[in-house]
C-alpha cells in the first residue's frame, strides 16, 4: 500500500545538505558571539586608549584579553553548548593557547601598521585593529572548532540526548514501551 521505507530518503545529497546546514548554523552562532566580542574589543580598546594614555598596542592587548574572556563564555554556553563538556581544564587550556596565538596575530597587524608604517591616528588604529581581528578570527574559528570545542562522537551524542530526555520524563514514562508495528 505504501512505500517500502518508513521515512524520508537520506541520500548523499541530503547528507551533504545537512552537513552544510549544520556548518552554516555553527558559523552564524560563532559570528554572533564574535560580533559581540568585536564590539567589546573595540569599545574597551578605545576607552583604554583615550582614558589612560597607554600606547596603542598595549591598549589593544588589554582589550583583546577582555574580549577573550567574553568570547569563551559565549562560545562555551551558546555556540558550542552541544559539544563535549568533558575535560574542561584541557578545553580552557587549548582555548587560551589558541586565543594567545590570535592575540599575537591581531596585535601584530596593529603593531606593524603603527610602528612599521607610522599609521597611528585614531581612525588608522581602529582600521588596523579591525583588520587584525578579522585575520585572527579565521584562525580562531578553525582552531576552536577543530581542537577546543570538539564534537561528540555520534554514539555519545545519542546517549547524552537520551539521558537528557530521561531526566525530563516522568517516572511512569521512563519504563520501556512495547513496540507497535
Amino acid at each position: 500500500m505504501g512505500s517500502a521505507s518508513s521515512g524520508p530518503q537520506v541520500g548523499p545529497r541530503s547528507a551533504v545538505r545537512r552537513r552544510f546546514d549544520l556548518l552554516f548554523r555553527e558559523v552564524a552562532k560563532f559570528g554572533a558571539v564574535g560580533g559581540a566580542g568585536l564590539l567589546v574589543n573595540l569599545i574597551v580598546f578605545n576607552l583604554v586608549r583615550h582614558l589612560t594614555g597607554l600606547q596603542v598596542v598595549r591598549a589593544s592587548v588589554i582589550a583583546t584579553v577582555v574580549s577573550i574572556v567574553f568570547n569563551y563564555i559565549g562560545f562555551r554556553y551558546f555556540t558550542y553548548r552541544d559539544r563535549d563538556k568533558g575535560g574542561r581544564t584541557k578545553e580552557l587550556t587549548l582555548f587560551l593557547l589558541f586565543s594567545l596565538v590570535g592575540l599575537v596575530i591581531e596585535n601584530g597587524v596593529l603593531y606593524a601598521a603603527t610602528y612599521g608604517f607610522g599609521w597611528d591616528s585614531p581612525l588608522q588604529s581602529n582600521v588596523f585593529k579591525f583588520l587584525g581581528i578579522a585575520v585572527a578570527t579565521l584562525f580562531r574559528f578553525w582552531s576552536y572548532r577543530t581542537w577546543v570545542f570538539r564534537a561528540l562522537p555520534a554514539r555519545e551524542a545519542v546517549s547524552s540526548a537520551e539521558s537528557f530526555l530521561d531526566e525530563d520524563a516522568e517516572p511512569e514514562a521512563r519504563r520501556p514501551r512495547a513496540r507497535v508495528n
